[in-house]
């Protein structure tokens, strides 16, 4: 005799997997993954540098406006190590539901792969990228006991130079020591953990050269103390238009810092959505284009895909750089 199953247990079973398809879907009410309930509390937005720095300030003034559209806070986590690779790897592990967010620069997933193992190296394909901040370009600047007033004064010098940069595998790193290869400069690389030490090295003559971010030496250029020889943007810096570029002095060393807001892969378009209105909000904002200018950073608000795009393009570059010049950024050769 055949048994069927009664109407109860038919709609139980029914419901049963219609429970099992809304979930895989996200869209039970109160599932963590429910992207139309985005934001569903604070958003996190970690650095992988220490608090006080470039990247560490431009992470609280996003922020600060970004909170005010979303209507929820965006408390900044600073967690420095290996230049940022190690914030971004446990972001990048994170639920991708946009309450995880990364400052992440572009030195670390550029340069930055030059200069450790591909285990160690952070892989941009691996984020989600919002959107793109800004340009924060590098300045060479030499102290004043050194002599130096221009580049040629570099290059003409004949001896070893010791120069300074803001750690191992940055763009610091990166422009000076190409810059030395084209020029035919003999230098010794003395690298700090980042610009504000290098600088400090810079003041009080223990390193004649170092290349560091603009909004970190303009007071000490302003004030006569360190002499700007020449910045590595593509063209003139707008805060600085009497110094030349690199390539203007006849070297192909074209090196900036850029920043981006990234989240973990696979987030939804609808948090994404959400995001990138309230980034485009705060960009508009007075107190935000104060920020720039007062930090000397040059806009770069572009979108996600134009970072992607731009970023990879730069990595080819480098990595193309290094190998002319047999450089090894590790100091492993």
């Amino acid at each position: 005799m055949m048994h069927f199953p009664t109407r109860r247990a038919v709609l139980g079973a029914t419901s049963a997997m219609t429970l099992l398809a809304l979930t895989a879907c996200g869209n039970v009410a109160g599932g963590s993954t429910d992207s139309s309930k985005f934001p569903s509390g604070p958003i996190s937005v970690t650095v992988g540098q220490a608090a006080g720095g470039s990247t560490d300030l431009i992470a609280r003034a996003v922020a600060e406006g970004a909170s005010k559209t979303l209507g929820t806070p965006m408390p900044v986590v600073n967690k420095p190590g290996a230049n940022g690779a190690l914030a971004t790897k446990e972001v990048a592990g994170k639920p991708a539901d946009g309450q995880n967010l990364l400052l992440v620069t572009a030195s670390l997933v550029t340069i930055t792969p030059l200069a450790v193992t591909a285990d160690e190296a952070v892989n941009i394909d691996d984020l989600d990228i919002i959107t793109g901040l800004s340009q924060d370009d590098y300045v060479l600047v030499a102290s004043t006991q050194s002599g130096f007033k221009s580049i040629k004064d570099v290059t003409g010098a004949g001896r070893n130079i010791t120069f300074g940069t803001t750690g191992v595998g940055t763009g610091s790193q990166l422009a000076q020591t190409v810059l030395f290869k084209q020029a035919n400069v003999q230098g010794t690389d003395v690298p700090f953990d980042s610009g504000k030490p290098a600088l400090t090295a810079v003041l009080g003559n223990q390193v004649e050269l170092a290349t560091i971010q603009l909004g970190e030496a303009m007071p000490q250029i302003q004030a006569g103390k360190v002499a700007p020889l020449l910045v590595f943007s593509e063209e003139r810096n707008t805060f600085l238009p009497d110094v030349p570029t690199a390539k203007e002095s006849g070297y192909d060393v074209p090196v900036a810092q850029y920043r981006a807001v990234a989240a973990p892969k696979g987030t939804s378009q609808v948090a994404k959505d959400k995001l990138l209105a309230a980034f485009k909000e705060t960009f508009k904002s007075e107190a935000y284009q104060e920020f720039n200018k007062k930090n000397m950073l040059t806009p770069k608000e572009i979108s996600g895909e134009e970072v992607v795009t731009q970023w990879k393009e730069y990595a080819a570059k480098y990595k193309s750089l290094v190998e002319k010049y047999d450089i090894s950024l590790s100091g492993t050769k």
